[in-house]
């Protein structure tokens, strides 16, 4: 039987736009694994790999205008913001290559021979060494940034192991197109083609996760697809390391102080971060707490005068839409639940951007609002209005693992009066970056950035964004009494490479 074929499809119209290929065979997934296996020699060299990761982004750079066109022809993300995200997936790589240059990933530590330590410590000698051939599943909403060329594939890359991306069917012209510049990138620099594989279809998505010789997979979807393919990676004979980032509800609490001071400014910009790209952001804000009383009103209407004025806006592919569609529709019937603003359907291939209101007290309980406590993918948020500090802290309370956590406070609060470290604390436990008098849409490629969360947020404590994203695709090993000139050069006493190290309890830079 053929393989099915691989179509490029425009969400504006839903119609196909082109063919680019078909879906990969258990065969193709093998030879592509085994290529990208093949090319772990040439990756050992660090300045072979921080010079392939520039000739990457400087391909990306040159190829600009078509890369764009045709993103925007599969996504109706729309030039602006395309324009924005290749220059972050180019700036990335770019850092990365810095890291790589610098060595501290390494993390290299040399501790000589003690006999007085009780017990006595032998020569030991530690570093960190790549994992082998990492499988990359790209992420709708982000065809640039979470893709081919994405935070995955340069931090797998940058830490020595090569990949085999699953492209996502939402944009296959495009992952082939920046599957090409990667690996003219890697040719230039001696490193095989195979370094960077990719492969279409779901079904070369789960050959791939089963495959012995991948040694660890890297994800960004939905809560279903992430823990159906978690399952399988821990399910092999041999389990591996799945770095998954699957659903995320970030929730924001505005206080009665914050809500009193600038009702209006938290309105309007709630509307602005919750509607960004039509609400496909993986940090949406999904869950907002209001306060009751005069001030929550007027942020309510202030909100719903922003919502109101937001054109409709076209979802990644028709299968969102209709989930969209579905899923606000469903959270809208629950009783109790108005809808102030009406998200739904906008047209024929678009959906308006809308939000829901329910009373705190109703989710302060397991029950039939558990629905309200998932993320709903695209332009809708739930805000809860709640009467006193009690009631909000039951609902945190109840709230599942996320990217992100937000706070507004007054004035006052932020200057340490009031709540603000208590409410601070509470928040904590739920995800991985916490924002005081902010909007959580918008992450910074920055080295003390971090993009993960409790589960669902993501299936590790790692993250997927900033400098120590390379750290994923890292294991430790430690040589005892392992004479100089058999040690690998990173762990020799002379430091030959200058890396940054921990030599005998001091750190040397």
């Amino acid at each position: 039987m053929a393989a099915a074929p691989v179509w490029s499809v425009d969400p504006r119209t839903g119609k196909q736009r082109e063919r680019v290929g078909a879906e990969a065979t258990a065969r193709d997934v093998d030879a592509a694994v085994r290529a990208a296996r093949a090319a772990r020699g040439a990756l050992a060299d660090r300045a072979v790999r921080a010079a392939f990761l520039r000739s990457a982004a400087a391909g990306l750079d040159a190829a600009a205008d078509g890369l764009i066109e045709t993103a925007d022809a599969e996504t109706a993300l729309g030039p602006v913001r395309l324009t924005g995200e290749l220059a972050r997936t180019v700036y990335q790589l770019r850092a990365f290559a810095d890291l790589v240059d610098e060595g501290a990933f390494l993390d290299v530590i040399i501790d000589h021979p003690d006999g007085t330590a009780t017990p006595p410590v032998p020569d030991l000698r530690r570093y960190k060494v790549p994992l082998g051939v990492v499988a990359v599943y790209s992420a709708s909403n982000f065809p640039f940034a979470f893709s081919v060329a994405g935070g995955d594939t340069a931090s797998a890359l940058a830490a020595g192991c090569p990949v085999v991306v699953k492209a996502h069917p939402d944009h296959p012209a495009l992952s082939e197109l920046v599957a090409g510049v990667l690996r003219r990138a890697a040719a230039e620099h001696g490193v095989p083609e195979g370094a960077v594989g990719l492969v279409h279809g779901f079904g070369a998505g789960v050959e791939l996760i089963g495959h012995p010789l991948v040694a660890a997979a890297g994800f960004t979807g939905s809560v279903r697809g992430g823990r159906a393919l978690f399952d399988a990676a821990a399910a092999r004979a041999v389990p591996i390391p799945f770095h998954g980032e699957l659903g995320s509800l970030n929730p924001v609490l505005v206080t009665e102080g914050a809500a009193a001071e600038r009702a209006e400014a938290i309105g309007s910009g709630l509307a602005g971060s919750m509607t960004l790209g039509v609400g496909q952001f993986c940090v949406k804000p999904g869950l907002v707490l209001v306060p009751c009383g005069v001030a929550g009103d007027r942020l309510l209407n202030s909100l719903a005068g922003a919502v109101g004025d937001t054109a409709a806006g076209v979802l990644l592919d028709h299968r969102m839409r209709d989930a969209f569609i579905a899923g606000v529709a469903e959270r809208a019937r629950l009783p109790g639940v108005e809808a102030p603003v009406t998200p739904g359907a906008g047209g024929e291939h678009t959906v308006s951007a809308g939000f829901l209101t329910v009373p705190a007290s109703a989710l302060a309980a397991e029950g039939v609002y558990d629905l309200l406590l998932e993320e709903c993918f695209g332009p809708v948020t739930v805000v809860v209005r709640y009467a006193g500090d009690g009631e909000a802290t039951a609902v945190l309370s109840r709230l599942p693992g996320s990217l992100t956590a937000t706070v507004h406070l007054s004035a006052g609060e932020a200057a340490g009066a009031g709540r603000g470290a208590e409410i601070l604390a509470e928040l904590t436990p739920l995800a991985g970056r916490v924002l005081v008098d902010a909007w959580p849409t918008g992450v910074a490629v920055a080295p003390a950035q971090h993009h993960g969360g409790p589960y669902p947020a993501t299936t590790s404590t790692s993250t997927s964004v900033g400098g120590t994203a390379l750290e994923r695709w890292l294991r430790p090993v430690a040589y005892q009494n392992t004479p100089e000139a058999l040690l690998p050069r990173e762990l020799r006493d002379g430091n030959p490479l200058g890396l940054p190290r921990r030599f005998n309890g001091r750190l040397e830079r």
